[in-house]
């Protein structure tokens, strides 16, 4: 089988970057296999070919529903319409014209939660699923970011349809989570390959700002100074929204924002503008990057810090895909860290919340998602909290799919809460890995790298704070021409939109 040949055919490119096509090779050889790929290295690829070179359907597990339909519908415009997903995003009707119609797709994209369907799942077992993909693999660690329990029921789904080859795949994950990656979801003889998470391109800059309008005020000079595209995270809605008026405000143009309580089409729309170059600026939260394929993002701010270093390496990641040069700005004081704290405490539930849940939870009798929600509002608990809850209590055998058995809250309280206490930790672990990060004078690369187990072997001659670094180099040349090349193609199309127009 030419490889090469099948990825011009399929997708355009005449070479494999980095770690492709030996991930590639070793999922068509029916091996399992663990691969870390930095954000931006074309991770999709690894998982997108060997499905089209197989003769059944692959399944591509993510919890990132907005990426699943950027993905799908990416595919179908370059002519792969084999593919298809599902996900809370998908009506009813199409979900049952899917599921009708299983062995007609090559790709089919799943949230975890829909892996929990037992009708899904039988029909999926009446086709040929010839690999299972885990993206954001770190997911399904107690120890990584963004853990999802549902991550954690894929091993059974993945033995009831027959063990096929898996590939777990993710842009960041320490050693631990790894290890717990592999024995979670029962990888056989598997094949890792582990790439570094560092991009030598994206000088690492952080700056301690006194005061969040001295924020504003230093965000709208770099704003107007550096070389565009950029990006600016926020750790709030709120922020995100009040500074992009801000900024327009100060005369910048092309801003927007972004976070996940708009309106699907609103983001769409945002999104395809700052892909086409219609705008130069996004502030979002952390909602917005995924799958966001544009290669001349040229800068990241982070206006709040992330909550942990792999947040922090995935969303400077976006940066700088076309191998050019780029800078990532970091600001914080001592408002970031209480807020990152008051953001932890949403996970935490003290002795009030906890035993009302369980009380709800123990009458032994199904409970919809709508009212499930209602007892979440009821008592201001956060969705992760109520997962690990509802998770634990599937542990102890009082849950099955959705058959509740009655329990009394005294013998499950203490474990319940031994679980959520040891996932607040985690996090909060996590946290002080980053502000020790922050504070350092040491080189930042360096140190980010050995919070991976890694080594610093080549030292970019523009590193980081620690190493010299100004802002300013980044700035924009006097008298350049900072028009980027989609901005001239939207240009011409106007134009020629115009002159069209006369001629009607």
């Amino acid at each position: 089988m030419n490889l090469h040949k099948a990825l011009y055919e399929w997708f355009g490119y005449s070479e494999f970057r980095m770690g492709q096509k030996e991930i590639i090779e070793s999922l068509l050889k029916g091996k399992d296999v663990l691969a870390m790929l930095p954000t931006g290295t074309g991770k999709s690829i690894c998982y997108q070919l060997p499905a089209l070179l197989s003769d059944g359907l692959t399944l591509v597990i993510s919890p990132l529903l907005s990426l699943m339909q950027d993905q799908v519908q990416e595919l179908r415009s370059n002519g792969i319409k084999r593919v298809a997903a599902l996900n809370g995003m998908t009506s009813s009707d199409e979900r049952d014209e899917i599921i009708q119609q299983l062995d007609h797709y090559q790709l089919l994209y799943l949230s975890p939660e829909m892996l929990q369907s037992e009708w899904v799942v039988a029909r999926l077992n009446r086709v040929n699923v010839c690999y299972i993909i885990v993206d954001e693999a770190h997911c399904i660690s107690h120890w990584g970011k963004s853990f999802r329990t549902d991550y954690r029921k894929l091993a059974p789904v993945r033995k009831r349809l027959g063990n096929p080859p898996c590939l777990a795949i993710t842009a960041t994950a320490t050693k631990l989570v790894q290890t717990d990656i592999i024995q979670q979801l029962e990888l056989n003889s598997v094949a890792t390959y582990l790439y570094s998470v560092d991009r030598p391109t994206i000088a690492q800059h952080v700056q301690e700002v006194s005061s969040n309008q001295m924020k504003l005020e230093q965000l709208s000079e770099y704003v107007g100074s550096l070389t565009g595209p950029g990006i600016i995270y926020f750790q709030t809605r709120k922020w995100a929204e009040s500074t992009s008026e801000y900024l327009r405000q100060q005369g910048h143009n092309g801003v927007s924002h972004y976070h996940g309580g708009m309106l699907h089409e609103d983001r769409l729309l945002i999104q395809q503008q700052f892909m086409c170059g219609q705008l130069q600026l996004i502030c979002c939260t952390s909602a917005f990057g995924m799958g966001v394929n544009k290669s001349d993002i040229r800068y990241v701010i982070h206006f709040q810090p992330p909550l942990d270093l792999e947040s922090y390496l995935q969303e400077i990641g976006r940066a700088g895909r076309d191998g050019k040069r780029s800078v990532s700005i970091l600001f914080y004081n001592h408002e970031d860290l209480l807020l990152s704290h008051s953001m932890i405490q949403k996970d935490t539930l003290d002795e009030f919340q906890l035993r009302t849940i369980l009380t709800e939870l123990s009458q032994g009798h199904f409970l919809s998602e709508p009212e499930e929600r209602s007892i979440c509002a009821a008592v201001h608990c956060s969705d992760t909290a109520f997962s690990i809850v509802k998770h634990e209590l599937e542990n102890e055998g009082y849950l099955y799919k959705n058959d509740w058995k009655a329990f009394r809250v005294e013998d499950v309280y203490p474990l319940v809460k031994q679980k959520l206490d040891e996932h607040v930790s985690v996090i909060e672990d996590r946290l002080r890995s980053m502000w020790k990060w922050i504070k350092t004078d040491q080189c930042k690369r360096e140190m980010i790298l050995r919070y991976f187990s890694e080594e610093l072997v080549n030292k970019p001659e523009v590193c980081c704070t620690s190493c010299g670094l100004r802002v300013e180099d980044f700035y924009k040349h006097e008298g350049s021409d900072q028009r980027s090349e989609s901005n001239v193609k939207d240009w011409r199309e106007q134009l020629n939109l115009v002159f069209m127009k006369g001629q009607i």
